[in-house]
């Protein structure tokens, strides 16, 4: 029987807990102070490190864009609607085509000009990376220069949601120096446009940020950022709670009563926590096995024992952060009849994988693999950080594989993400999925204009999904931010998780 979690808890090595915090500090404080209060450096500790060298084209895109590094040509607002960022105004031009205009007197950080063509070469650009951006795993974007100051931008089918499109951190727009090494990754330091400069990174450890002086908009109120990686979420919450650091992302839940409400700040997210099953190979590629593990799932034992009620269990793909989906949500259609205990307990061990970057998912992991274990299944768990873990998940690599997954995070509506994760061409299909009725699904919902019809149809897509047994939904996440309000102001709460550290955020 597993140690129940309030004295696992209890039991944490003090002296390990120390050494933790002590690194984050060394880390952390690299940078030192420039003062006090409004000049004093931030100091931020991540829990993801850089999977990909900081791509802009990978979850590295979002990091850049939470630390208000890169830019795109448009931002989006609290309710997800599109507004100006390096673009001031668009519209649409026919079916396919939208122009853009893009803001006058701006630079890059090199001190290099944004033009028209500058927005072509990074539009293009990443319509070329390998892999492509999810966001992109549904379109295709054909950008031009009209003067210097005018972009149009053509897509492969009528896209009306476009200017959110734009909004995704990995088509912000970078100078041509990022592209300057041949055949090397694309390079953001220094060749972005936000408020702050990434000035210099150290691997999966720590990286520093400079404040833009030459910035558009409103200048940096903090002179610089010293950002940690730190992947252990205790030492996170131990280097907030001694202020070793200002901020500290996802705190763990198991932290959260014991940091106290003056440090801990919940909000809602569109974060759903999910089982991916491989349909591509393995046990799972029979969809009576998948809907025998989808069975087996209890996701209130998660939110009770795990979560300790600060989550929701999961009613399917989209959750509370998305507020429209509960009244439109039907029925899953198609689904296979489950295996019997029986023949579940004659297949091969199963392989379930998930990451140490947010604390509670291997504690879900655990629970997951009981209830998998009580109805037959054999199960063995894999264990690493996120970095490690993404290449061989994306490959198939894995039977089940427990990810934390933002519903809204390519184009603040859902349309993206589903086609990403599960039609035949996503550039994020970890379940491996390839079934007519969920392309077709998808791609319906994607040609719509009209919201509310393109909300019926994206439950209708949710459906066909749930049917497959493909994801089975655990829980629906609530944020935890740490840090203290009482001497840090300006940090961004945001449901997308698009932005953390801004232009406002400070000491004092």
């Amino acid at each position: 029987m597993p140690t129940p979690r309030r004295l696992r808890r209890a039991a944490l090595p003090l002296a390990a807990t120390a050494l933790l915090a002590t690194a984050v500090t060394a880390c952390t404080s690299s940078g030192g102070s420039g003062g006090s209060g409004g000049d004093q450096r931030l100091k931020v500790a991540l829990a993801f490190p850089p999977a990909q060298a900081m791509s802009p084209y990978g979850d590295d895109a979002v990091t850049l864009s939470r630390l208000a590094v890169v830019e795109g040509l448009t931002r989006l607002d609290r309710d997800g609607e599109a507004e100006p960022a390096l673009a001031t105004s668009w519209k649409r031009d026919g079916d396919r085509a939208w122009l853009f205009t893009i803001r006058p007197d701006t630079v890059f950080q090199d001190g290099t000009e944004l033009d028209a063509a500058a927005v072509v070469r990074s539009l293009a650009a990443a319509q070329q990376a390998s892999p492509k951006p999810r966001v992109l795993s549904d379109t295709t974007l054909t950008p031009t220069a009209e003067g210097a100051d005018t972009v149009r931008i053509t897509t492969k089918d009528a896209d009306p949601l476009l200017p959110q499109r734009l909004a995704n951190p990995s088509l912000s727009v970078l100078s041509a120096g990022a592209y300057a090494k041949s055949g090397a990754k694309v390079d953001p330091a220094g060749h972005a446009t936000g408020p702050f400069t990434l000035a210099e990174v150290n691997g999966a450890v720590s990286a520093t940020l400079e404040r833009n002086d030459t910035y558009w908009g409103a200048k940096a109120k903090a002179p610089g950022v010293d950002v940690k990686f730190v992947a252990d979420g205790t030492a996170r919450a131990n280097a907030l709670r001694t202020k070793d650091v200002d901020v500290a992302e996802y705190v763990p839940i198991s932290q959260a009563s014991l940091l106290g409400d003056g440090l801990v700040h919940e909000f809602p997210s569109a974060r759903t926590n999910g089982l991916s099953l491989n349909t591509g190979r393995g046990v799972f590629a029979d969809p009576a096995m998948r809907a025998a593990a989808r069975a087996a799932i209890d996701p209130k034992a998660l939110v009770d024992g795990v979560y300790e009620g600060r989550a929701d269990p999961a009613q399917g793909l989209l959750g509370p952060g998305v507020p429209w989906a509960a009244d439109l949500r039907t029925a899953p259609t198609g689904r296979a009849k489950a295996a019997t205990p029986a023949e579940v307990r004659k297949t091969p061990e199963i392989v379930l994988a998930t990451y140490t970057n947010r604390p509670e998912l291997p504690e879900v992991a655990t629970v997951v693999q009981q209830q998998l274990e009580k109805s037959g299944f054999t199960v063995k768990q894999v264990v690493r950080d996120y970095a490690q873990m993404e290449a061989d998940a994306l490959a198939g690599k894995y039977d089940g594989f427990i990810q934390a997954r933002n519903t809204l995070l390519d184009t603040a509506d859902p349309v993206s993400y589903l086609a990403s994760d599960f039609t035949c061409d996503g550039s994020f299909n970890i379940t491996q999925l390839c079934a007519k009725p969920v392309d077709t699904a998808v791609d319906k919902a994607a040609a719509l204009a009209d919201t509310d019809a393109r909300h019926k149809a994206e439950m209708t897509a949710e459906a066909a999904i749930l049917g497959s047994d493909a994801l089975v939904p655990l829980v629906h996440e609530r944020f935890v931010q740490g840090y203290d309000d009482a001497r840090v102001q300006g940090v961004a709460l945001d449901p997308m998780e698009r932005t953390l550290i801004t232009s406002d955020t400070r000491i004092g």
